[in-house]
């Protein structure tokens, strides 16, 4: 071969290196070390792993790695090949990690928070090629968050979809730099879009937020989005770099303070093609400050059971539209002074009226002691709530002035007297109206509520207009035999108050008790029982007519009981 034509082919070579400007995702971050210590098998240096993802090789030269802070350069000439990984560390770690795999240093690599953190990757271009927005949750594991493993990305082609695929590595070292991930699979994204809120900057500007990264061009077209009362399309629409979750929208028509607007997001996909489904509704509103009672403190949890958190719960009894951003959560210092405070939200957003919020450390942990419909909408957490002892304690909400919106100073004994064990059982405001201090105006969570509502209505909620305490019991005839027709009995309760206790008791015919369905259990102001048509000893009943005596006291010596018969039958 002569040296013309090896050096026609070299030109040709470098000219696919270059010809095409990158595109998203053709190089990604695959896998994070943030916390290396103690180390499992790992060197003790972070690092961050890249990958080839298109059919072409492309040199690195160039290309940028930023936390938003810190932005480290590739300055070495090397051309990364199909389906490669190559792995980016500090100039003083890469003797560590040559071992494992193709290794560049670089001068000014961006620290990994241990929490979370938003790394970038760009082209020498100077656009955005992949953004990894990972926190210590995405491990799934609290033995492997405490550092010496590295988060993997599960499945290569879905670059986007974030914590849904990315995981803890498994190989025993900690880890895989420059290879293959030890969590690799299949883990296609077939999710929709969801919009998950919106904030507003001003009056003509509002930013709708998806719950992951959008196809930027959809979610450039404006006529995609459209506002309620007449406003209809925006003037532009503008998805935000590096994440693309966010877009600024750029209204014809100024919004109004004290309206609630609707947003409707159509046509719009994310990054792997998926369009927006039936989630693509939500409220907008023009912020304004929280006034005195605005805002109400709705419920505390202040005892958690052990490994749980504590909670506090607030409610919009106002008219207004408040960013969450301009309250603030404190206690009070045994001089009275405001202590402990902590913004409920490093980031606006918008609290409408007739809304819970449910303010915690652990929104998972939250979600999986509790029933929440909606805990994206409904819970909010912090960084660290104030202290909110055991006994007795004090909760204030001000606004971004310092203003006082509500306080409450609550004590332990508010809880319902015939609770033998508090831990894990909130305290829920009986009525919006009275005072906070009242402490007639508040009572335990019920027993049947699973001891707590956060995020929506309490239980022990007062409605003025309910009818009558009674309880009914339907069907009246019942055949448990597991054909999902009419097997259980229900026995259902409504109370005109809080504060009262159900014993429930199962006659037969000869009027013998065979079965205590529940006994002491506190009552909201609604709910259910049911009956399998068992015993005590969980064997099947007769068939036969049989009478349901319910019980229901308060401590104030109020008394209410009913008789209900019901018919169990069995097919033959």
């Amino acid at each position: 071969m002569t040296a013309k034509l090896l050096a026609l082919l070299l030109c040709m070579s470098l000219t696919r290196l270059h010809a095409q400007p990158p595109q998203r995702f053709d190089i990604i971050i695959t896998e994070l070390l943030p916390d290396p210590a103690p180390p499992v098998g790992l060197p003790n240096n972070e690092f961050i792993e890249l990958k080839n993802t298109t059919a072409h090789a492309i040199n690195l030269r160039g290309w940028k790695l930023s936390d938003g802070t810190a932005t480290a350069t590739i300055n070495t000439n090397i051309t990364l090949q199909p389906d490669s990984f190559v792995i980016i560390c500090a100039n003083a770690a890469v003797p560590l990690y040559t071992s494992w795999g193709t290794t560049i240093g670089v001068t000014n690599f961006p620290a990994l928070n241990n929490d979370a953190d938003i790394i970038t990757l760009y082209a020498p271009e100077g656009n955005a090629i992949h953004t990894v927005a990972y926190t210590d949750q995405w491990y799934e594991n609290a033995v492997k968050a405490g550092g010496g493993w590295t988060l993997e990305m599960i499945d290569t082609r879905n670059p986007c979809t974030g914590a849904g695929n990315w995981k803890a590595a498994t190989d025993d070292r900690g880890g895989t730099p420059g290879r293959q991930n030890s969590i690799s699979a299949s883990n296609p994204d077939e999710m929709p879009p969801a919009l998950a809120g919106t904030f507003t900057i001003d009056s003509l500007t509002i930013v709708a937020v998806f719950d992951e990264s959008l196809d930027s061009v959809s979610g450039a077209i404006a006529n995609h989005y459209s506002f309620s009362h007449a406003i209809g399309n925006p003037f532009s629409a503008t998805p935000q770099a590096p994440l693309f979750k966010e877009v600024v929208l750029k209204l014809p028509t100024a919004i109004n303070k004290n309206q609630v607007y609707q947003l409707i997001v159509k046509d719009v996909t994310d990054c792997s093609g998926n369009t927006i489904g039936m989630m693509n509704s939500t409220k907008v509103g023009l912020p304004v400050p929280a006034d005195t009672h605005d805002i109400i403190i709705n419920e505390l949890l202040f005892n958690p059971p052990t490994g749980g958190t504590d909670y506090a719960e607030l409610y919009n009894r106002s008219n207004k539209t408040i960013d969450l951003k301009q309250l603030y959560i404190a206690n009070r210092s045994a001089a009275g002074a405001l202590a402990g405070i902590q913004q409920v939200s490093a980031t606006s957003r918008l609290f409408f009226p007739g809304e819970y919020m449910a303010l915690t450390e652990d929104t998972r942990w939250l979600q999986q002691q509790y029933l929440i419909k909606e805990p994206a909408v409904v819970t909010q957490q912090v960084s660290s709530l104030p202290s909110m002892p055991d006994d007795k304690g004090t909760v204030v909400i001000t606004n971004a002035q310092g203003t006082v919106v509500d306080e409450v100073r609550y004590d332990h004994k508010w809880h319902f007297a015939l609770i033998s064990n508090e831990d894990g059982v909130a305290l829920e405001r009986i009525d919006y109206s009275k005072p906070t201090q009242d402490s007639h105006n508040w009572m335990s969570a019920a027993a049947t509520a699973n001891f707590g509502t956060p995020g929506y209505r309490n239980s022990q909620f007062r409605a003025d207009l309910q009818p009558k305490g009674m309880v009914t019991v339907t069907p009246s005839l019942f055949s448990p035999d597991n054909d999902a027709v009419d097997d259980l009995v229900n026995i259902q309760y409504q109370m005109t108050e809080p504060g009262y206790v159900a014993n429930i008791t199962i006659f037969d015919a000869a009027g013998i008790p065979v079965r205590h369905l529940t006994r002491s259990a506190t009552l909201g102001l609604q709910g259910t029982f049911r009956w399998d048509g068992l015993d005590n000893n969980r064997r099947r009943l007769p068939i036969g007519i049989y009478v349901i005596f319910t019980e229901l006291f308060n401590l104030q010596g109020k008394i209410k009981k009913f008789r209900n018969s019901v018919t169990l039958a069995r097919r033959f």
